[in-house]
């Protein structure tokens, strides 16, 4: 299978049709059964664009720490939590979605064009968008939003991790690894589970009912 590596060819397509700020946006945090989902979006200077970016996923903790703090200081980077509260009430993919506006909205400049991760638009966009599947392995800007979404969101999970031992939020980032379902049934349900999702439902549902 052909790998792929991202370049700047969205972005330079979006300022040859006249758009000059344009906004690579991606989400981490759908799978887990606790903390938010977070959305980060990024205007790249086109040119200080920092070697190395690609899909978060392919990168070591190191190079995707070293990243982010370069990203930080020559980027516009806005990082948007969505709350477990809003996504038990709306639901996980439109919780991302809305972080995803959020983000956008956040940039220290406005951003007039974005390239969003996936093949779904968010409702509420306020400026043309495309969609690109696979956007993190394809575009550079949407490379740099997963970056900065991951490493937000696991040292986040890490915090959370201090507060609520035994889950190992500190290594799982809050996913539904053993270790994070065994802690479940042995010590319950944290402010910052997400109570619609079926393991976490479930757990509730037999606290209720422990005779069943």
């Amino acid at each position: 299978m052909l790998s792929l590596t991202p370049s700047f060819d969205f972005e330079t397509a979006a300022h040859l049709r006249g758009f000059a700020r344009v906004a690579g946006v991606d989400e981490v945090g759908r799978g887990p059964l606790a903390g938010p989902v977070t959305a980060a979006a990024v205007v790249l200077d086109p040119a200080n664009i920092p070697d190395g970016l690609n899909d978060s996923k392919k990168l070591s903790a190191k190079r995707r720490d070293a990243l982010y703090d370069t990203l930080l200081a020559h980027a516009d980077v806005c990082i948007i939590d969505v709350s477990v509260a809003e996504i038990d009430q709306h639901n996980i993919l439109r919780a991302s979605h809305i972080a995803m506006v959020r983000a956008l909205a956040g940039l220290r400049e406005p951003a007039d064009y974005a390239l969003i991760d996936g093949n779904m638009m968010p409702r509420g966009l306020n400026l043309p968008a495309e969609t690109i599947v696979k956007g993190d392995a394809r575009s550079l800007s949407i490379a740099a939003a997963s970056i900065v979404a991951k490493v937000w969101r696991d040292r986040l999970m890490v915090d959370l991790a201090q507060q609520h031992p035994g889950y190992g939020w500190e290594k799982n980032a809050g996913y539904p690894t053993v270790e994070h379902k065994a802690g479940l049934k042995r010590h319950g349900v944290t402010p910052h589970h997400r109570r619609s999702f079926r393991p976490v439902h479930n757990i509730l549902c037999q606290a209720k009912n422990p005779s069943d």
